[in-house]
């Protein structure tokens, strides 16, 4: 079964999810280095670790992980339907 491209809003969500930890962590490990630094440089340095990491490591292996997860809820559906409610009129 092929499942469908996320939305954009979903695309949007994830890509968010990768960038604000890593973006984080990046300016909070980089500022003992760069403390003087001007910060178009800053912000050069910190985005040359971040983009690689967030397109080609972490938003590959979070939309492996949506696809995991709605794989998982597709199998179980079928499993959790339930039965049709006896007629009361009975």
């Amino acid at each position: 079964m092929t499942q469908h491209q996320p939305s954009t809003h979903t695309r949007a969500l994830i890509t968010w999810l990768a960038i604000f930890p890593l973006v984080t962590l990046g300016s909070f490990a980089l500022e003992p280095l760069s403390a003087g630094w001007p910060l178009p440089l800053r912000t050069l340095v910190l985005t040359a670790v971040v983009v690689p990491l967030a397109v080609y490591l972490v938003v590959p292996n979070l939309m492996r992980a949506r696809g995991g997860i709605i794989a998982r809820r597709a199998a179980l559906a079928p499993a959790t339907v339930a039965a049709p409610l006896p007629d009361p009129a009975e």
